[in-house]
Order: C-alpha cells, then sequence, then structure tokens
C-alpha cells in the first residue's frame, strides 16, 4: 500500500468537512476576491483592518454546526490571498492580534474543533496581495496588476518565499497536531519549484509526519511518479469530475471536491443564491459514489458568525446524515454501473441505493438477481421485499435484474430515499 493510501485512510473514512473562508473581505462583504476585482491598494483596504472586530466570532458554535452536520473535518483559511492572517504570526504586523479583535483566533478554533472530536485543517494562500516581495504589475490577479506605480518596483521575490515557509513552519509547530494542510494555488509559472515546493514538503513532514497536502503546490498527482509536492489528494473545485480520478497506472487517486452553499466563498452579504439541502445531499452523495469526499463552504460575516441561511441547510444536511450517514462514511464507488434511478455507494457486502427518482412501478436493480441477502429502507431500518412484478418477465429484464417494490406514489425521502442492500 502506498504512502499516500495509508495518509489518507482517514479522510476517505470521514468524506464530508466544512471549509471556512473568514477574513477582513467579510467587512466590505463582496466576496473574497474583492481586492483583485476591485483593484484595491493596500491603502484602499487597510480601513477593514483597523475595523476587524468579530465580537460574535465563537469557533465553538462553528465546531457544533459542522459536527450536527454530519462533517468530520474542517478547513479554515489562516491567511487568504489578501495576506491577512488570522495567526499570531511572528513574522508579519498584519494579523488578527494587531487588529481590533487582539486574538489569535486559529488557536481558538483549533481547541474548538478538537474538543468536539473533529479533524482540523488549515488553508493557506500561496499568494499574497499585502507582502511587498509577491509580485505585482504583470501578474494576472494582483490588485496592483495594470498600476503603472508597480511596473519598475523592485521586489525580492525569495524573501517572500521565505516568509512562506516560516509561516507554514509557525502553522505546523504552534497548534499541535494538524490534519490536513490546504494550499491555495499555483497558476501560470507561480508553480511547484517557484515555491520551492520540494524543500517545503519536506519541512512539513518533517514536523506533521501523517499531514495530508492537497494538489495546488503543483506538480502531477496523475503521474505514475508523481512529484513530492504534487500532494496526497486531487483537488476539484466547483465541480465534481465525471468519473472518479486516476493515475497513470490506473489507481484511484483521493480526491475532494470544494463547494460553496451560495456563489461565493467569503462572505457576500447579497449573495442569496443558496443551494437546496436536497442539492447539497444529492452533490455529496454523488463524490461519494465517485470515491470522492466533499469539502462544503461557509463563509462567516465580519461579526464573526456563519449566515443563518447557511446554518439551515447544515442543519437540514444533519437531519439526513443522522439517519442515513452510514451510506457516506467509510464508503466509496460501486463496480455496479450507475442506476437510472440514483446513484450507489459501497462498503464492503452493503451497497446502498440512493434512490433520487421514483418513477413508475418497482425499482429495477440490474444485475442483482439472486444477489440480494437483505434489503431496508435506511433511514428506519424498516424491510423492503425483492419480489418479481407482475408481468416482468414478459416487458423487463427477469433474467439478471431484482426488483423492490416501494409503496406509495412519493419517495420516502425526495431528497435522498436510502435503501441498505446486503448483497451475496
Amino acid at each position: 500500500m502506498n504512502k499516500r493510501w495509508e495518509r489518507t485512510a482517514w479522510f476517505r473514512e470521514a468524506r464530508f468537512g466544512m471549509f471556512i473562508h473568514w477574513g477582513l473581505y467579510a467587512i466590505p462583504a463582496r466576496g473574497e476576491w474583492v481586492r483583485s476585482v476591485e483593484k484595491l491598494s493596500n491603502e484602499a483596504y487597510e480601513p477593514y483592518f483597523h475595523e476587524f472586530d468579530p465580537d460574535r466570532y465563537d469557533p465553538r458554535a462553528w465546531a457544533r454546526a459542522a459536527k450536527a452536520a454530519g462533517q468530520q473535518y474542517a478547513v479554515l483559511t489562516t491567511k487568504h490571498h489578501d495576506g491577512f492572517c488570522l495567526f499570531d504570526s511572528e513574522f508579519t504586523a498584519y494579523k488578527a492580534t494587531n487588529s481590533p479583535a487582539q486574538r489569535d483566533l486559529i488557536q481558538e478554533y483549533v481547541e474548538a474543533f478538537r474538543d468536539e472530536g473533529l479533524k482540523v485543517g488549515f488553508y493557506y494562500s500561496l499568494i499574497d496581495w499585502h507582502h511587498e516581495d509577491y509580485p505585482a504589475y504583470g501578474d494576472r490577479i494582483h490588485p496592483m496588476r495594470g498600476n503603472e506605480a508597480f511596473r519598475n518596483k523592485a521586489i525580492q521575490f525569495e524573501r517572500y518565499v521565505d516568509y512562506l515557509h516560516a509561516q507554514v513552519k509557525e502553522l505546523l509547530t504552534n497548534y499541535g497536531k494538524i490534519d490536513i494542510m490546504w494550499f491555495d494555488f499555483s497558476y501560470d509559472e507561480m508553480t511547484g519549484e517557484k515555491w520551492r515546493a520540494t524543500e517545503l514538503v519536506h519541512m512539513i513532514r518533517s514536523l506533521q509526519p501523517d499531514i495530508i497536502i492537497d494538489n495546488r503546490l503543483g506538480g502531477n498527482i496523475k503521474a505514475s511518479e508523481p512529484e513530492v509536492y504534487a500532494g496526497d489528494f486531487y483537488s476539484p473545485e466547483q465541480i465534481v469530475p465525471p468519473g472518479g480520478i486516476v493515475d497513470q497506472n490506473g489507481l484511484n487517486v483521493p480526491w475532494e471536491a470544494c463547494i460553496t452553499l451560495n456563489d461565493n466563498w467569503g462572505y457576500h452579504a447579497k449573495d442569496q443564491a443558496y443551494k437546496s439541502p436536497k442539492q447539497v445531499i444529492r452533490a455529496l452523495v454523488e463524490c461519494i459514489s465517485k470515491g470522492g469526499n466533499m469539502l462544503l463552504n461557509v463563509g462567516p460575516d465580519a461579526r464573526g458568525e456563519i449566515p443563518k441561511p447557511s446554518l439551515e441547510i447544515l442543519s437540514a444536511v444533519g437531519e439526513w446524515m443522522q439517519r442515513n450517514g452510514e451510506s457516506i462514511y467509510g464508503c466509496g464507488a460501486s463496480e455496479l454501473p450507475k442506476p437510472e434511478w440514483g446513484r450507489y455507494t459501497q462498503n464492503g457486502s452493503m451497497l446502498y441505493a440512493h434512490v433520487f427518482d421514483r418513477g413508475i412501478g418497482p425499482l429495477y436493480f440490474s444485475g442483482l438477481k439472486g444477489k440480494i441477502k437483505k434489503a431496508r429502507l435506511l433511514a428506519d431500518g424498516s424491510e423492503l421485499k425483492v419480489s418479481l412484478p407482475w408481468m416482468a418477465e414478459q416487458y423487463s429484464d427477469t433474467a439478471s435484474g431484482a426488483f423492490i417494490h416501494l409503496t406509495g406514489a412519493e419517495l420516502p425521502d425526495d431528497r435522498d430515499t436510502v435503501i441498505a442492500l446486503e448483497i451475496e
């Protein structure tokens, strides 16, 4: 078994996590890319630093919400692209402890989520729009990319990379055991060894040997022999891959789709385009059915609270998970093809039929004739009968198919009705 597979064992068991994007950008409340989109200078953005005082910040409430939603781990932005640090870094003054917040917000997050029994992850942006040695003019995304005043500004990029390494070292030294290091993101020539990525990963592994790292330092995680820094899991964003992720040797690669609840990662006061609990549940099931995880994002507001609509969705998902989590945790893809009424997840001899579409008549299970030992509605454990419907011989596949009759015209749970099948 390869090292990556060993390291990610808990991750592939957990399957469902909470992403948290939070920082100064919660104050303008126009999304986490506000500096880049509106081309705000450090000076224009500075007032938010002097105003950042999240009096409602209660990471225990966040952790309870994650746990109640059925999430098993969390990843919080320790520093986003704007360069502001939620932790007490000795390498910058641009941090929460120097803002009106006057506290290490990461320390509190780590303790709160650990106390709820959740795994803890750190997001860290490789990009930094505040640091004087990060390339500005001509960069594709820097707020000052077109500002002539920055055209001939001398920078020492290696000094920035030293800073990046020093901060990662702090994060992985000062807060006990950390489970995930989630870097964001490489682009154009800003990738791989531009970050001194091999050296960085060796340092990370020396400090936290069991930590898992995403694939955004660069490299090719799907190569038959990936770079040291290519990562432990693949991280598709706002998309669920059409199939699972496999490498050039045809072996499965652990992966995790990161998905927003509305259209922004960071708090956006006017963005009400929330996904329904049904959409979230079905997307989660789709990820598991393809051998992946889902990292679902919340963007707390400037006072430190997760918006009410987000909490309501999480709560509804949690209610479904409480009854149906067995079909998610520790499960993965099934060898069986996707059924027309929904999806399968599987864990050993337990096959979970996620029924999205009631259709008309009995549910048809291709290739399962004589192989179903027991069928139960997962939500309440009630027995379901496998039986041959009247006239099926004339109109259906009775040679290899099995049939289960669901009473009524509606599904017991319109979001996703799960049938647990014990198979031979």
